[in-house]
């Protein structure tokens, strides 16, 4: 029986067929042909014995070719489920020998084909070990970079140690599987978590490819090089054959190959083994690569290998040829081992189900102080944090060990990935006990994933330093729902508030002295002093290039200016009752927004250049790009702009970004902590982020400004109340922080309850207005009874909450808030279309109208003089609501249309212990009409602030502050 094998060499195959046919005639009829696998066998009676075999050979070019093929669409199918990502492949090679280059080429072309990206980097002769080091270092942490292969010798005239330089590359980038790493877990049977190298796993695809079952099979390999001969031995072990190493040393030699049934070898001798030393049937795999002399040939040599070709293909049963066996494989190994390093790190540092730990909280009773709690807790290493919410090393800068510095760069590698479930925690309007609005929230994502075992990232404002020295409620959690270290997120952090700080000074200072300047020096002097001549000659700055576009003057060759030009682009001509008094205190505010809102570092570039300081005696807006100062400010802002990484006590990852001044209230944490937070927890996961001030405020600017200006869309909104806060509300005795609750606070009271049941569902309401499903969190505390507690789940449920659900973060961490977690999973797959309040082209009064009517309640708003005066000012203004900074080529590109104030939302800043402009009337007043004092256009935040309260400014100093408690040892 004769039966076709693809892999049998078309040529070895006519051979047999002319063989059998002209011996057929020869042969009695009681010969026996038989044809098992690819070996064929004769026997004859007839002829004593005579026995022939005509070995299969086996093409490496056939199956690199099938192999190639089939990385090829893994390779698009990666393309397609993670567009522009592509495998990336390094060929360090140092010096210039013509067979590295030979070697190089082919893994290039085979990559090429593929679709890899593969880069040759090569170094001269006279590159040092150190050099060659830093390459591998700079490699190892490029994320584009999957595979990385030192190519072979080392051609340089300075000393280098191969060992050290094979095992600086990244063990998971080590495609030839050369580091003491790879090969230890090879040694040790760890197959699947290891690079193998590549000729030997050439070599065992070949055997694969025979249909040879290796398991209990006899092995001889010869050599014992780390490239074939040792990992060969390994693999064919852990494949359970009995295997047998020989080597230059081996004395009988011709006896052991004659036991093999599979024989490997890579010697590096021509024609070693001989065919008479085969057992008849055996596998040969040859790797051999060895050059004799041959006339016929026109280069002079030949190519042969380690075997005897002509007398081994007649008695093996399978045999690998030299050129075009195991050379085609090493290079599609090469590209295999690539193609599934790009695996892994798509699996590991794409989105992905967390390999993350988390620390069990073991409750106290009585429970200690927040800041003991705090302290009893150990935090993870940042690093390791970092690793299990997949960053890469390059895109975390560490500050210390218990915090870092997420870079911007991360946000590319997850472009047009999905983001995870956005859920939104906010509060009713709050009361001097607290509702535990960033308790509640920290505690849910400690129940998301630590208990229901989901992504889940958290994000939070840092607390707003003053008199309360940072450490204070409603900023950092307490109990068993905290981020960790308190006193470092509550302190100085990454220094982001001090470079808000240190920017609004630099205007203020600037802004100061550009006044005296222009109010004291000539045109000439000014701008000499502005444009001052080095070199010989004069050149604009790019922010002055940008002034003389906005003035229509298009030209950036300041000596072509004539005197009237001169003037216009030197001097502002400030109007001193617009300017300073408390410039410094607000620019600070607007400079902490535009870090809020940002969502880029050029979209921050943009918005300080935008900002305005003040306006000119022809009413016209005066930047910081006006004062040439623009750009020292985004560097000055270009490490705030970056996410702090820090930890709840239960291991999850928390993102602390930006805070809130006093004059400018946004309440939100920033959009680029949450961008980032949804690409890492991935589809399936979900990100908590924290409105302070309520839904009034809080959910109000975050759908109407920051949802706007993200482009993101929250699934779920959280509604955090409180039985005492209610309480509060419904007409209870005022009661002060930290003072000693009255009675009506300790025992159950149903009255004042339900009074105050009212407040939440006006809230509740505020949220519904955005198209948003709420869920209700009523946040536990020990004088609460079930009365109470079941009184204010049916009232939020009247009042359209998709659920309500009791939780006790403080006191159980994430194990309270577990129920919570579960209706906030089901709420966030409600359907559900956002809903604005406003359009950005109805003018500004209509908007704070529509606020007011709508989140407050009031019956109308009335614009007191100055707000009157300032928005027939911001209506008649045209300026962009972001700068286009141009470079020199482009200077002559028309200008983009020019947009008004008019156009920006509005947030309004107003107190917060009630809907009304009075802080003492509670529950829900109607019947009110809404003073504007004021407005105040923050171009570079996006939005035209409009005051309500007579004064805005931070709390006065409690009278025990949480400085009484912090010391060099606490």
């Amino acid at each position: 029986m004769l039966k076709k094998e693809p892999l049998l060499e078309v040529e070895e195959r006519v051979k047999m067929q002319n063989w059998i046919t002209s011996v057929l005639p020869l042969l009695q009829l009681s010969d026996m042909f038989s044809f098992s696998g690819h070996t064929l066998r004769l026997g004859s009676s007839g002829y004593a014995g005579v026995k022939r075999t005509v070995a299969t050979v086996v093409s490496g070019n056939k199956v690199s070719k099938l192999v190639r093929e089939r990385l090829k669409k893994d390779v698009e199918e990666m393309r397609v489920q993670f567009p522009g990502f592509r495998p990336g492949l390094v060929v360090l090679q140092v010096g210039d020998r013509a067979d590295s280059n030979l070697y190089i080429s082919m893994k290039l072309k085979a990559a090429a084909e593929i679709g890899i990206n593969a880069t040759h980097v090569r170094l001269p002769t006279t590159a040092t070990e150190d050099e060659v080091l830093r390459c591998i270092v700079t490699a190892n942490e490029n994320p584009e970079v999957h595979g990385l292969i030192v190519q072979l010798p080392l051609d340089s005239v300075n000393p280098m140690d191969p060992e050290k330089v094979a095992n600086t590359v990244a063990p998971e980038k080590d495609v030839d599987g050369l580091t003491s790493i790879n090969a230890g877990k090879l040694s040790r049977g760890n197959l699947g978590d290891c690079f193998i190298p590549c000729t030997a796993s050439g070599c065992m695809e070949l055997i694969r490819q025979t249909g040879t079952s290796v398991a209990g099979k006899n092995a001889v390999v010869i050599g014992r090089s780390k490239i074939v001969g040792g990992p060969v031995y390994d693999m064919l072990l852990w494949n359970h054959a009995t295997v047998t190493s020989c080597h230059s040393k081996t004395t009988d030699l011709a006896a052991q190959v004659g036991r093999a049934d599979i024989l490997v070898i890579g010697a590096g001798r021509a024609g070693l083994v001989k065919g008479e030393w085969l057992k008849e049937g055996a596998a040969v795999i040859d790797c051999g690569i060895n050059h004799i002399t041959d006339k016929s040939k026109a280069s002079g040599v030949r190519v042969v290998g380690d075997v005897h070709y002509p007398s081994a293909q007649q008695r093996a049963g399978f045999i690998t040829s030299v050129p075009g066996g195991v050379g085609p494989m090493t290079v599609a190994m090469l590209m295999e081992n690539t193609v599934q390093s790009a695996k892994h790190f798509l699996k590991t540092y794409r989105q992905r189900k967390w390999n993350i730990s988390y620390t069990k909280l073991k409750p106290q009773k009585p429970q200690p102080s927040d800041l003991t709690l705090a302290h009893s807790c150990t935090p993870k290493p940042i690093g390791r944090l970092a690793r299990e919410v997949g960053l890469l090393p390059k895109e975390v800068e560490p500050h210390g060990t218990t915090r870092a510095k997420v870079r911007l760069e991360v946000m590319e590698r997850f472009e047009g990935q999905p983001d995870g479930k956005y859920v939104l925690v906010t509060g009713i309007t709050p009361t001097p006990l607290g509702e535990g609005t960033t308790t509640t929230a920290l505690g849910l994502a400690q129940a998301l994933g630590a208990h229901l075992h989901l992504n889940s990232f958290a994000c939070v404002r840092q607390p707003s330093q003053g008199s309360n020295f940072g450490v204070k409620g409603g900023a950092v959690g307490g109990g068993y729902s905290q981020v960790l270290p308190r006193e470092e997120v509550s302190l100085h952090l990454t220094g982001d508030t001090q470079a808000v700080m240190a920017a609004s000074r630099l205007v203020e200072e600037v802004f100061t002295a550009r006044v005296l300047s222009e109010a004291t020096k000539s045109d000439e002097d000014l701008f000499e002093e502005l444009v001052p001549q080095r070199g010989g000659h004069r050149e604009l700055s790019q922010s002055q290039i940008n002034r003389l576009q906005r003035l229509g003057m298009c030209t950036p060759d300041p000596s072509a200016l004539n005197p009237e030009e001169v003037r216009r682009l030197i001097r502002l001509d400030v109007d001193p009752e617009t300017n300073v008094g408390d410039l410094g205190r607000s620019v600070a505010s607007e400079v902490m927004a535009v870090l809020a809102l940002s969502t880029s570092l050029e979209d921050m570039r943009c918005r300080l250049a935008s900002m305005v300081v003040a306006y000119s005696c022809m009413g016209n807006p005066v930047t910081t790009e006006d004062l040439g100062i623009s750009g020292v400010l985004a560097a000055l802002m270009r490490e705030a702009v970056m996410p702090n990484l820090m930890q709840t006590m239960e291991g999850t990852p928390v993102f602390v970004h930006t805070c809130s001044l006093s004059d400018i209230a946004l309440g939100n944490s920033s959009i680029l902590a949450d961008q980032i937070a949804l690409k890492l927890v991935g589809p399936e996961g979900f990100v908590v982020t924290v409105a302070d001030g309520d839904a009034k405020i809080g959910v109000e600017k975050f759908v109407n400004i920051k949802c706007r200006t993200s482009g993101l869309r929250p699934d779920v909104v959280v509604m955090v109340a409180s039985v005492r806060a209610l309480k509060i509300h419904g007409g209870a005795p005022a009661v002060a922080t930290g003072s000693v609750l009255p009675k009506e606070y300790l025992v159950e009271n149903l009255t004042f309850l339900e009074n105050g049941c009212v407040h939440l569902k006006r809230q509740v309401e505020n949220v519904m207005t955005f198209g948003l499903p709420v869920v209700v969190a009523i946040n536990i505390f020990s004088t609460d009874t079930d009365a109470e507690l079941e009184l204010v789940c049916a009232q939020a449920k009247q009042a359209g909450a998709v659920e309500a659900v009791a939780c006790s973060p403080w006191a159980e961490g994430g194990a309270g808030a577990v129920e919570l977690g579960l209706a906030v999973r089901r709420a966030a797959e409600t359907p559900h279309t956002i809903n604005f309040l406003y359009d950005l082209e109805i003018p500004i009064v209509e908007k704070i109208r529509a606020v007011s009517r709508w989140m407050f309640a009031a019956d109308d708003v009335e614009l007191l003089p100055e707000a009157q005066r300032k928005l027939t000012l911001f209506s008649e203004q045209a300026w962009p609501i972001k700068l286009i900074l141009i470079s020199w080529t482009t200077f002559s590109t028309p200008p983009l249309p020019l947009q008004g104030f008019a156009n920006l939302p509005v947030c309004l800043a107003k107190t917060e212990p009630s809907l009304s402009q009075d802080p003492d009337r509670k529950v829900v007043p109607s019947g009110f009409i809404l003073p504007v004092r004021n407005l105040h256009a923050n171009v570079g935040a996006g939005f035209v602030c409009a005051t309500v309260s007579e004064t805005n400014t931070p709390a006065t100093s409690p009278g025990s502050s949480c400085f009484y408690d912090n010391d060099l040892g606490t």
